[in-house]
């Protein structure tokens, strides 16, 4: 049985990170670390913005509250760790990745959530498998750690957007999984075309 913390083979990813990404990624940590705590922010606001798009579901209200509550804290703990080493937050270009996988949501609805939640379960499932990558390569072990520590809830927050969409009945289990392959492919097809700078998700 696969190791429930071996992202890449729990995990509905449509490819793999490349080796030349985890180098560049460890040259520049103090970059991808920055990035990383955006990535938070941007996680924390993107749950509470379901939770405003969509009041008349409230089956999302509890679960999204404490995702969000969850990726504020791992903020937190990515901007202390930024200024441990010197380094402070501050505002950043923004990677296109999201914009461009978020591309694929259908507009009509209940199609449009059940998009943006699948879209969203890949976002957690590929920040698990790249921090995962991180954690095997980095030794450093301050940050070997916090990689290694927030590999569980990463794989949970995947887990958790996904049943979100089949609890909400929003399409039959056989359409749910085609679909979350078919996001899966498109968000490998966006990481590929993405550009070579020191992010998260590029």
């Amino acid at each position: 049985m696969a190791d429930p913390l071996d992202c890449r083979a729990v995990l509905h990813l449509a490819s793999i990170t490349a080796a030349s990404w985890v180098d560049r990624a460890i040259e520049h940590i103090d970059e991808i670390l920055l990035d990383h705590a955006h990535c938070e922010k941007k996680a924390a606001s993107t749950a509470l913005s379901l939770i405003f798009r969509y009041p008349e579901r409230p089956a999302l209200m509890l679960p999204l509250s404490r995702l969000a509550r969850e990726e504020l804290a791992h903020f937190e703990e990515v901007v202390a760790l930024l200024r441990r080493r010197g380094r402070e937050f501050t505002r950043q270009r923004p990677s296109p990745y999201a914009a461009r996988l978020l591309s694929v949501v259908r507009p009509a609805e209940p199609q449009r959530l059940l998009d943006t939640l699948l879209c969203c379960a890949m976002i957690e499932a590929r920040s698990c498998e790249r921090m995962q990558r991180l954690a095997e390569a980095l030794t450093e072990p301050e940050l070997a750690r916090l990689y290694r520590g927030l590999l569980a809830s990463e794989a949970r927050h995947f887990h958790e957007y996904v049943e979100l969409a089949r609890h909400l009945e929003l399409a039959s289990e056989p359409e749910l999984r085609a679909r979350l392959g078919e996001i899966a492919a498109h968000e490998a097809e966006v990481l590929a075309a993405a550009p070579a700078e020191p992010r998260m998700h590029n």
